[in-house]
């Protein structure tokens, strides 16, 4: 790699910590997907400024012939993508010789999803065990916390990681909606329905007459290193839950109630944008994924209102 490509890359990388908040391990990723980039270049004589549109076809088509996934592929076009991008909108050269290159084809597997019945016996399940009266005060109160992180999930689409960060003062009396910080430290507004913010309400009610976690930063605490419940925690206390019912604890997890969340909104006619605002997602790419159910409404729309759907 010569130094000048060395130093493009250096400052893109530093653009893109301060300006897109992109993480140290998403800025590793892109060093590292750049570098095998600009060492093919180099192999034919060539640097990040006078590389052109046929050159990228060859490294992608090279990635193929190589067996890289296509996933693999898309990820380090990708990245590719967004330097030169960053080389044209700074000056640095005068065109942009991704923006015809095509995006390898991937194939998603279609997320695991719970049916809305199976959800609502879970939480229902949930909600009662947690409404029973108990003389253990620690039980009772890790009931009614686990019965509020469920409704607050499911009710939000949160990933798992904001859901036990949440600060303490995030759903109160009256709150309608709470600010959520994501991925690369960015705020997205997400409205809370009324069981889930009952269910966090009565939780805090008990926790602040138990007289534990007095002072905690956090809406949902714990005795754990980081201060609040952890993630495996949940997740283990999820898949118990679900066992119970009869239901596979394989086919359960956080994640899997978060698409549960984005594919129910769908169903009952939710549109995909609102729904990848909703979820954090940067690209709607990313919530293409659930364009299954979007297939699905759209065939029993024609079905039930096409004049000619009968014949």
């Amino acid at each position: 790699m010569s130094v000048s490509d060395a130093t493009l890359i250096e400052t893109y990388l530093e653009a893109a910590s301060i300006e897109d908040a992109a993480s140290d391990n998403t800025l590793v990723a892109y060093r590292a997907d750049l570098d095998l980039y600009v060492g093919f270049l180099a192999g034919r004589g060539l640097g990040l400024l006078d590389a052109g549109t046929t050159d990228v076809e060859a490294f992608i088509a090279g990635l193929a012939a190589e067996g890289y996934a296509a996933a693999t592929q898309a990820r380090r076009l990708s990245a590719i993508r967004q330097l030169h991008k960053f080389l044209y909108t700074e000056g640095r050269r005068p065109d942009d010789p991704t923006a015809q290159v095509d995006r390898p084809r991937t194939r998603r597997p279609l997320p695991k999803v719970l049916s809305v019945d199976e959800v609502g016996r879970l939480m229902d399940a949930v909600a009662l065990a947690a409404a029973e009266p108990l003389e253990d005060q620690a039980e009772a109160l890790r009931r009614a916390r686990f019965s509020a992180m469920l409704e607050t999930l499911y009710a939000s689409g949160l990933r798992v990681s904001e859901l036990v960060s949440l600060p303490a003062g995030a759903i109160r009396e009256g709150t309608a909606a709470m600010t959520v910080r994501g991925k690369g430290a960015k705020d997205r507004l997400v409205p809370i329905g009324n069981t889930a913010r009952a269910a966090v309400i009565a939780y805090r009610r008990l926790l602040k007459a138990s007289g534990r976690h007095t002072g905690s930063p956090f809406l949902f605490p714990a005795s754990s290193e980081a201060g609040h419940v952890t993630r495996q925690s949940f997740a283990r206390d999820l898949k118990d839950a679900a066992a119970r019912l009869g239901i596979s604890p394989d086919k359960v997890s956080p994640h899997v109630l978060r698409h549960a969340f984005a594919s129910h909104l769908l169903q009952n006619g939710a549109d995909l944008r609102v729904v990848q605002e909703l979820l954090g997602h940067a690209d709607i790419g990313t919530t293409e994924i659930y364009t299954h159910v979007l297939e699905h409404r759209l065939a029993a729309l024609v079905a039930d209102h096409h004049p000619l759907s009968e014949r």
